[in-house]
């Protein structure tokens, strides 16, 4: 019989800025569904939601978790990453089949008492060789595949340019209309995607930022895009709307994010005009997705098991946060990274607000009222490799998705045999 309490999972979280409360401390986290819809003809015909997008939300709603984040919602139509991610323009309107269709994707996120978050993003240099000619980002940095996972065979474009003043002006306005548009259709907030290597985070890295201008150099100048279109969404959306970022806290690369730069940026976007509701904290880059056995850390076995890859970040970055807040720190900071058991989210919000799950949420859609009924103790661990390479957790879990959305049950990854099934099919594509 389980020894943990778990009355810290239940309790309801209320996001102070925007006044929003989630029922309780679980996120299902962002995860690339690929289901949308995609013409390569058209590509004003492409990223809507489909019946697929919506049946998937249905049942992540079902599964009691407080607050759900949406997979990649492109803030261009022209700028998608991969086919059948979502997409909005400021050239669509506020009717239509498009914005029937992510009303009705917000209907089933909220249907069993969820918030539901939609994950807005700009593509940058992450673009594909066969989906865009020309990339646009903060530097002239083309973007490289990684060994693994879901970029390991993939192409990126050779040719970026970087940003001209018009062109950042036009990345503002596509973020703002974007959170305009899915608040009028029934979403509770938005999460600006300025994490493992999208757009935003590449003018926030040192690594990928080279520009002399007021966009570039320092801090507060590489945050200069992310806060005003922070500010410019504060501004056009209502005093309800939440909003979030999700954040690397660090990045393991010469030159990126440090957690002191992490620390400074959290603590600005909690401030006046901005009022972030919450921060997530991951970590690393699409460059070179991070493994817990990847993360230099002090020897913790015993006490954590290494099960948040990235907490001991946010044991530096929360108390920086109450600190600059002056009298309480009021934006949440939610975890994400490999926590699967009961006994590792309570550890976790001991430090901070909420945790996130993503891959788990494919593997057990309803985790979340399971882990806080007591059903189960944890979710499986994947069998190998699934456990070690995250890139290859991705594309599973993608795979997963399909399954969920069908109605059908996911395939379970902890199994070793059905694992070693699913490498075998990978080959043979």
């Amino acid at each position: 019989m389980s020894t943990v309490d778990r009355t810290a999972l239940a309790r309801p979280l209320e996001f102070e800025y925007s006044g929003k409360t989630a029922k309780n401390r679980l996120f299902n986290a962002a995860m690339a569904e690929m289901l949308a819809t995609w013409d390569e003809k058209d590509r004003t015909e492409s990223g809507i939601p489909t019946e697929a997008l919506i049946n998937l939300y249905s049942r992540w709603a079902e599964g009691g978790w407080g607050t759900i984040l949406t997979g990649n919602i492109q803030t261009q139509y022209l700028m998608l990453g991969n086919p059948g991610e979502m997409s909005l323009d400021p050239s669509y309107p506020f009717s239509g089949p498009r914005f029937e269709a992510f009303k009705r994707l917000a209907r089933a996120g909220k249907s069993h008492g969820s918030l539901i978050i939609g994950q807005i993003s700009h593509i940058g240099r992450k673009a594909s060789a066969a989906l865009i000619k020309e990339a646009v980002s903060a530097s002239t940095l083309p973007m490289h595949s990684n060994n693994s996972g879901p970029n390991s065979n993939k192409k990126f474009t050779e040719n970026v340019r970087a940003a001209t003043k018009e062109d950042i002006e036009t990345i503002v306005n596509g973020f703002v209309h974007a959170a305009v548009y899915l608040e009028k259709a029934g979403f509770d907030g938005v999460e600006l995607h300025a994490a493992h290597g999208y757009l935003i985070a590449q003018f926030l890295s040192g690594a990928t930022n080279k520009r002399t201008d007021e966009y570039g150099g320092s801090l507060q100048n590489r945050m200069r895009l992310l806060v005003e279109i922070g500010r410019g969404i504060r501004q056009n959306t209502s005093p309800g709307f939440v909003l979030g970022a999700k954040l690397n806290s660090v990045e393991f690369q010469k030159g990126g994010i440090t957690p002191d730069e992490a620390q400074e940026l959290c603590c600005v976007l909690q401030g006046e005009g901005l009022w972030f509701d919450f921060v997530e904290l991951s970590g690393g880059n699409v460059e070179g997705l991070v493994s817990p056995d990847k993360v230099e850390t002090a020897e913790k076995e015993s006490t954590r098991n290494r099960e948040a890859f990235f907490l001991d970040f946010a044991e530096t970055i929360v108390p920086a946060m109450k600190q600059g807040a002056g009298e309480k720190r009021k934006t949440k900071v939610v975890l994400t990274g490999g926590i699967r058991s009961a006994s590792g989210i309570v550890k976790a919000l001991e430090v901070v607000d909420a945790v996130a799950m993503g891959r788990s949420a494919t593997q057990a859609p309803s985790a979340a009222a399971q882990l806080i009924s007591g059903e189960i103790e944890e979710v499986p661990t994947p069998a190998p490799p699934f456990d070690k390479d995250i890139g290859l957790g991705v594309v599973a879990s993608t795979a997963q998705i399909g399954f969920i959305s069908r109605g059908e049950r996911p395939f379970d990854l902890a199994d070793g045999e059905v694992a070693a099934r699913f490498i075998e099919d990978l080959r043979k594509k």
